[in-house]
């Protein structure tokens, strides 16, 4: 079953997709008992269970708002009544990518130590165990998604029918995760550390995007260096369709899904090369 769904070294990007495609709907089953699994495991033995998924964003949001809302007065806000959306309602518009993006990245580096066997002595499709944690973790941005429409709405804010174009944005986002998700899944097979790696880099990218602050309070000859961050156009895009009512910029979106898929190529080259000596180090 690997052997058949194995994405060859150096196959185009084509047909990396089409064979993804095909284990997917191949296994969609296990595919499926893997993302329940996921969610149940994540809040096993835990008194307030799947609550936890949204009071560690809110009580994040509460800080950043206190730090960057009320002392520092970071307003966001380029059109006419923009600027009156509570600074912590566009903060967790950006916090649910990156929430989501930090947790599926941070799981899938330990994913395939933490289940063994299938490594071992199953014949089975490793693929499915980063894509597991991916679609765990859109559940609960959904969720998240679902929660700061109902706060926007509280608020007496109106949710403009561009949001309907949401899915489309972050499509490419759920691509270039699932990329870099394959990526250090295999890397951290033979790296250990790389679990410490991320937490850095995932702050990093926390304050060198615009999700705390907008663009414009940075000196303009730094601006162009926030597009380097893979969180940057889509929190921006985001908030444009959910907040503040505008068609996302098609063009700078096709960009960037040029290169989700490129690191989604990249991604499962990676893993599928180096899945051969998982083995060896397990």
């Amino acid at each position: 079953m690997r052997d058949a769904q194995r994405i060859p070294a150096g196959v185009g990007l084509a047909n990396a997709l089409v064979v993804l495609g095909q284990s997917i709907a191949a296994h969609r089953f296990i595919l499926r008992g893997l993302v329940r699994n996921e969610i149940l495991m994540r809040y096993s033995n835990t008194m307030l269970g799947v609550v936890w998924s949204l009071i560690n964003p809110l009580v994040m949001i509460l800080i950043y708002s206190f730090v960057f809302g009320i002392i520092f007065e970071v307003r966001f806000g380029h059109t006419a009544g923009a600027s009156d959306i509570p600074y912590g309602i566009v903060l967790f518009s950006g916090l649910v990518l990156h929430v989501f993006m930090s947790e599926t990245l941070l799981r899938a580096q330990s994913v395939i130590l933490d289940n063994p066997n299938y490594v071992k002595r199953v014949i089975f499709p490793l693929e499915m165990l980063p894509l597991s944690i991916l679609l765990a973790n859109m559940v609960q941005a959904g969720v998240a998604l679902l929660v700061l429409m109902t706060v926007i709405l509280i608020a007496g804010f109106s949710i403009p029918a561009t949001a309907l174009l949401l899915p489309i944005v972050w499509t490419p986002f759920m691509v270039i995760v699932l990329g870099l998700a394959m990526i250090f899944a295999s890397l951290g097979v033979f790296v250990r550390d790389i679990g410490q790696v991320l937490g850095f880099l995932m702050t990093i990218l926390l304050f060198g995007s615009t999700i705390l602050f907008p663009s414009d309070m940075l000196p303009e000859l730094l601006r162009p260096w926030l597009m380097l961050n893979p969180l940057t156009v889509i929190v921006d895009q985001s908030r444009a369709v959910l907040l503040w009512g505008e068609l996302p910029d098609w063009r700078l979106l096709g960009w960037y899904s040029l290169v989700a898929l490129t690191v989604f190529w990249l991604g499962s080259w990676w893993f599928l090369r180096t899945r051969s000596g998982f083995a060896d180090v397990m």
